[in-house]
Parts: structure tokens; sequence; C-alpha cells
């Protein structure tokens, strides 16, 4: 028998080490768009959408000053923001490509959406916005049908104006 977790349960908040406080937290918030809820000096910093105490947290405790974790390595490979809605989607996307931060990708999903790119740090993040589920693609037996197709950046990027 397999062990099953409620329906709504859901991921509460990912904490990254990074090597630069302020320049994580500047990446998070200016480019980004979560507010900072909590700040611990120069080690840890607490960040959120809305009014929730954190959805992010980031800290120097065993990476201040160390470079990015190695491509080839176990662990995380991204991180993924959901986004509400198309334009807010291309708004995010607009302002990290304002950054200057480069795309490593961008997919239509079928369900979804996506971008995806690195953090200052190297993290990988996804920012996306899901299609209401009567509109995800299914096959003949009403599993879902998930593709990688191409993404229309620049009519994405227009969403926001």
């Amino acid at each position: 028998m397999s062990a099953k977790v409620p329906a709504d349960t859901r991921v509460g908040h990912i904490h990254l080490k990074v090597t630069d406080l302020d320049r994580a937290v500047h990446f998070y918030s200016a480019v980004l768009g979560f507010t900072v809820t909590q700040r611990y000096g120069e080690q840890a910093a607490f960040l959120a959408a809305g009014d929730y105490h954190h959805h992010i947290g980031l800290n120097t405790w065993h990476s201040s000053g160390a470079g990015p974790a190695p491509v080839r390595a176990a662990g995380l490979y991204h991180a993924a923001f959901v986004f509400p809605d198309r334009a807010s989607l291309g708004a995010a996307l607009q302002r990290v490509l304002d950054h200057g931060t480069n795309l490593d990708g961008a997919a239509d999903h079928g369900v979804s959406e996506a971008v995806y790119f690195n953090d200052p740090d190297g993290n990988g993040i996804e920012l996306y916005r899901d299609r209401a589920p009567e509109d995800w693609p299914r096959n003949a037996d009403g599993t879902l049908k998930m593709v990688n197709a191409p993404l229309a950046v620049d009519a994405l990027l227009a969403e926001a104006r």
C-alpha cells in the first residue's frame, strides 16, 4: 500500500543558500517582486508574496562568499513560482530581462506556460502560470498529456503592457 498526502497539501516555502545576502534580497525583492518580511542581520532574510510569513528563505550560514553549487551534482533543479495570470507573468519576465538576466528556456507545457533562468547564485528559477484545469490537454483515457512546446515569449511580454 502506498501512502498519500492529503490533496490540499502544498509546498510552504523554499530556503536557499546564497553567497551574498544583499544581492539575493535585491534580486528576489526588486526584480521578482517579493516583499521582505524579516531579516536577521547579514545572515538570513525571509520574503513573501502578499501577507504570508514567507515563501522564500535566504541564508548565508554555510555559503557566504562561496561559489555556486556544481551543475552536475544532486540538489535543487529549480524553484518554481506560480503567477495568477498571463499579464503578471509577463510583467515579472520583463523585470527579469530588464535586470539583465538571461533566459535558459521558455516552454508551453499545455497545462502551463513557463520561463527558466538562474538567480545570481546559480539557483534555477521557473516562473509560470497554470492554464485552467478544463483547458489542460488530455489523452483519450483522461490522463494528462503535458508537452514541451516553444513559448512565444514576445506574446507573453506583450500581455504585460
